[in-house]
């Protein structure tokens, strides 16, 4: 699927992704993936549905949703370039992801994040309401010891 915006689109075609420009944000840019593998983000694109922006035909972002296409949805790895920051496509992102057809209709749907929370609370994301519900294996430095 292709959506346009002024001179920017965003494609879930992954033949279209730069996997070399991903790695690269995400093992050297992000405070997340800090370290991935390259073999890993490939693993990670393979078994999502990614969402690549580009302005013109140049990739400046980048989202993927880990889903079951039915019930459940983790939103990951969301980043804009800082050279197209401020131009609103972090909201238009979300627009497009969470009006995504394979995505309709989901009972949970979340993500993890730092700092944004702001943006996602736009998108109707809040803070988990029963939080000790939640459980998960969190392995801070896992990137370090897989090659």
């Amino acid at each position: 699927m292709i959506w346009h915006k002024d001179n920017y689109t965003i494609n879930t075609d992954k033949a279209t992704l730069s996997l070399e420009y991903i790695h690269q944000y995400l093992s050297e840019q992000s405070y997340w993936a800090k370290g991935i593998p390259l073999h890993t983000v490939k693993r990670s694109i393979e078994n999502a549905i990614c969402f690549g922006v580009y302005k013109d035909a140049q990739m400046v972002g980048f989202a993927r949703v880990i889903t079951d296409c039915a019930t459940f949805g983790y939103l990951a790895d969301v980043f804009i370039d800082e050279t197209c920051r401020g131009e609103g496509l972090s909201k238009w992102l979300m627009e497009v992801i969470l009006t995504h057809p394979d995505l309709q209709g989901l009972r949970r749907f979340m993500l993890a994040t730092r700092d944004a929370h702001g943006l996602y609370r736009q998108f109707d994301f809040t803070e988990l309401a029963n939080p000790e519900y939640m459980m998960a294996i969190v392995k801070q430095d896992v990137y370090k010891t897989i090659s």
